[in-house]
């Protein structure tokens, strides 16, 4: 039997791809703690600088496994949340590569996710409510973040479907490629991302989720060490060198 979840490294890259087609990419317990696994790889392994998930078969997710949740199986991991993932996003950057559905806890999943490539022929939308449940993993809290509030509450409230280009007009999707080329366009991505200075990449993403949730009188006192600790780094020594010398630097990660 197949991985209920594939791993592939790609240089500073990598893939987490669920693999269950068959059920369009549903998530059940043991891809939660496969998901769950290879995120910890990503966080861990210095030479991993950013991931992407996806899902094979031409779906991205289409949310938690009815059937595994008729008979009793909950997806959510503790402490980590749905697909292993929603409640505890890794520091380093995390792409979502979406082709087909992304609905439900999948379109929870892809919103956890920092960046969203999908394919022109990609649908998103959390549709609990026509199934007498409540998007709880996330999706009632970051869709409001990500797009207009009361677009984002249009959608939760009907459980209607948005489609790729209107998900990229309203924000939500970075970039919209061709059908099957939504992966390739993330890795695109990935790799402009992996050519910058990793403490410097970390940091900025640290500050972008951070900073909302600071009051407006000790934004500078609050983002004053964590720039200090990017400007006393070597890689920023390097960086300068590197422009002067006109030449491609060579990180270090400190």
């Amino acid at each position: 039997m197949s991985d209920v979840v594939e791993i592939q490294q790609l240089d500073g890259v990598l893939i987490i791809a669920i693999n269950r087609p068959l059920q369009r990419n549903a998530v059940n317990r043991a891809v939660s703690l496969a998901i769950a696994t290879a995120i910890d790889r990503l966080e861990t392994d210095p030479e991993l600088r950013v991931g992407i998930v996806t899902g094979h078969g031409g779906y991205f997710c289409a949310g938690m496994d009815l059937k595994a949740f008729a008979d009793g199986e909950r997806p959510e991991i503790e402490g980590r949340g749905f697909a292993g993932l929603t409640e505890s996003p890794p520091e380093k950057p995390l792409i979502a590569a979406v082709e087909g559905f992304a609905l439900a806890g999948g379109c929870e999943l892809a919103l956890t996710c920092d960046l969203i490539v999908a394919a022109e022929t990609a649908w998103f939308g959390l549709p609990e409510v026509q199934r007498g449940l409540v998007a709880g993993s996330g999706g009632l809290v970051r869709l409001p973040r990500r797009i207009p509030e009361a677009i984002a509450l249009e959608y939760a409230l009907t459980g209607e479907r948005m489609d790729a280009n209107t998900a990229h007009k309203w924000g939500l999707v970075n970039r919209v490629t061709k059908e099957g080329a939504a992966l390739d366009g993330a890795i695109a991505m990935a790799k402009a991302i992996t050519a910058n200075a990793p403490l410097s990449v970390a940091m900025t993403k640290r500050i972008v989720r951070k900073a909302p949730n600071w009051p407006d009188t000790d934004i500078w006192t609050l983002q004053r060490p964590l720039v200090d600790l990017v400007i006393g780094s070597e890689d920023a020594l390097e960086g300068a060198r590197a422009f002067s010398e006109k030449r491609a630097p060579h990180w270090k990660g400190r």
